[in-house]
């Protein structure tokens, strides 16, 4: 769209944001066991609160949903009040906060959670490979197949998930509907054998999906404050469809109607061209996410390409983002070894421009 940049104002369904820059959900591992966010996540969104749009990291709807060391959920009252107190300091700061809500399914092993039950799944499908704990690495636990009976009990937990998110303060949702978890787990043949309604075709693989966002959108009275995430074909914990481009035209067509706050797509490597695909078909606002410097997002936003731009490992080293990009000051690198390690470093010590300007110039 020309005239559009990074700095054009605009709209996330009815939220008026400063900029078209929208920090990506990014697993910290720095809650609680109990999956309570500590005054350390306050500090981190805080830094961060510049960006026109926060979406906070993978939290689980439920304790069912937890399947990694140290993750949040949003649903016992200790929860929600600490979630609380991170969005009223990202308001104070003039920021807008949505909540990811981020339920694993299958990726999980019985040691980081609280809840000592095998992980839910479509079908009862191992993730190959091993997932971290405290005590070291470990293999996925074994999942239990949903039966379906058990299928609208779990959409309900995303929907009451969703209450508590706005109780909290969020500014919206996002459903997670990528990266291997329990969403994409019903998207996929390889993950979803099922012979129910929520499996075999391509219409009953697509249910779940649409009936979660619906039970959300019915939660907070209003669609424009719900958002999807996808990653079409990214193979990432072992997930894997036939035709991800058929699968994901599909859900993507579906949803139009819906007139959700945005879209979030991420581009991976198996299909570089996803973009080209799903934006004619969407209707709605679009979000992409995939590697973007500066530039290139500043072009895909003139070409029409997207309508935001989602950035990730930026931001762990930039608390300041947008004001470097608008100055054009150097980018700091980030340390991948401290993503997802406990504690202060790799997370709330990385200074904002101004502070680094004046350690160099004492």
């Amino acid at each position: 769209m020309p005239g559009i940049d990074l700095f054009t104002p605009g709209h996330l369904g009815g939220l008026a944001v400063p900029n078209r820059i929208i920090m990506a959900p990014m697993t910290r591992n720095r809650a609680t066991f109990e999956a309570v966010p500590t005054d350390l996540a306050t500090e981190y969104y805080t830094q961060r609160a510049s960006a026109g749009l926060i979406v906070s990291e993978g939290t689980a709807p439920s304790a069912a949903g937890i399947g990694y060391v140290r993750t949040p959920a949003i649903e016992t009252p200790e929860q929600i009040t600490a979630w609380r107190r991170i969005t009223a300091a990202v308001h104070a700061h003039g920021g807008r906060m949505y909540l990811q809500l981020m339920h694993v399914g299958r990726v999980a092993n019985i040691a980081n959670r609280v809840l000592q039950e095998p992980p839910v799944a479509p079908s009862a499908i191992r993730v190959s490979g091993q997932i971290f704990t405290d005590a070291g690495m470990r293999e996925f636990s074994m999942p239990r197949a949903l039966e379906t009976s058990e299928v609208p009990g779990v959409i309900a937990e995303y929907a009451q998930a969703t209450r508590n998110a706005l109780a909290a303060g969020f500014d919206g949702v996002q459903l997670h509907g990528a990266s291997g978890y329990l969403p994409m787990q019903f998207l996929s043949t390889g993950s979803n054998r099922r012979t129910d309604r929520y499996g075999g075709s391509l219409h009953n693989r697509l249910r779940f999906v649409i009936e979660t966002l619906q039970a959300m959108i019915e939660a907070a009275g209003s669609a424009s404050r719900i958002s999807l995430k996808i990653s079409p074909a990214m193979p990432f914990n072992d997930i894997k469809d036939d035709d991800p481009v058929e699968t994901y035209s599909s859900l993507v067509q579906a949803i139009s109607p819906m007139k959700l706050a945005f879209l979030h797509v991420l581009r991976s490597d198996p299909l570089p061209n996803i973009f080209e695909i799903l934006r004619p078909l969407y209707q709605g606002t679009f979000a992409a996410v995939g590697g973007f410097t500066r530039e290139s997002g500043n072009a895909a936003l003139a070409s029409g390409a997207a309508d935001f731009i989602v950035y990730g490992k930026l931001f762990v080293s930039n608390p300041d983002l947008p004001h470097r990009f608008r100055t054009g000051a150097p980018l700091a690198p980030w340390d991948a070894t401290t993503f997802y390690t406990s504690g202060v470093k790799g997370y709330t010590d990385y200074p904002p421009l101004s502070a680094e300007s004046a350690r160099v110039t004492q």
